[in-house]
């Protein structure tokens, strides 16, 4: 994940089945990996990023919705792609917290987090653009778009972070 590398062993190799950890390993990590919550990505660099995301893509949603709008089209777009970005966000958000990619190993996490990104950042960035020229100097529509712009910020940093940790993971790997 975008938190570290970790190996996650299954019960099934295809050299046969797999051996018993080593019942020191067992008892020593066995208080972690009991653990409901995961409690350190609350206050990890990741964590934090997806929070001021999901803030910045609230506000930008709460200030396009109570403002009277002039284009119909531009900014109900705005709108619902703020709130699949936030949903989504939220989503893998609660997927680290719970740890539910060490349960569902058969799908790649950061692979799709990364996809989330790489497409949720190029809709915000067409919505903020699109806002932005339809805003007619209404300080709602205005603070908006800026705070679509902010998030389409967070998200790129948020990409191209996972994206680097992966790199360096595979790299360091061999």
């Amino acid at each position: 994940m975008s938190h570290g590398a970790r190996v996650i062993r299954t019960g099934v190799s295809s050299g046969g089945p797999a051996a018993p950890p080593p019942v020191t390993v067992a008892s020593s990590s066995a208080g972690s990996d009991e653990e409901l919550m995961d409690g350190g990505y609350f206050r990890s660099c990741a964590g934090m990023l997806k929070v001021a995301q999901m803030i910045s893509l609230l506000i930008g949603f709460i200030s396009v919705n109570n403002s009277p709008w002039t284009d119909y089209s531009a900014y109900s777009f705005f709108q619902i792609v703020t709130m699949c970005d936030l949903v989504m966000i939220l989503f893998f958000y609660v997927m680290h917290i719970f740890r539910v990619y060490r349960k569902l190993t058969c799908v790649s996490w950061p692979l799709a987090e990364f996809l989330h990104y790489l497409i949720g950042t190029i809709l915000l960035l067409i919505g903020s653009i699109v806002a932005a020229a339809k805003s007619y100097n209404i300080t709602g529509l205005v603070a908006g778009a800026t705070f679509g712009f902010l998030a389409t910020i967070l998200c790129v940093i948020s990409m191209w972070s996972s994206y680097k940790v992966s790199c360096i993971t595979q790299s360091t790997s061999k």
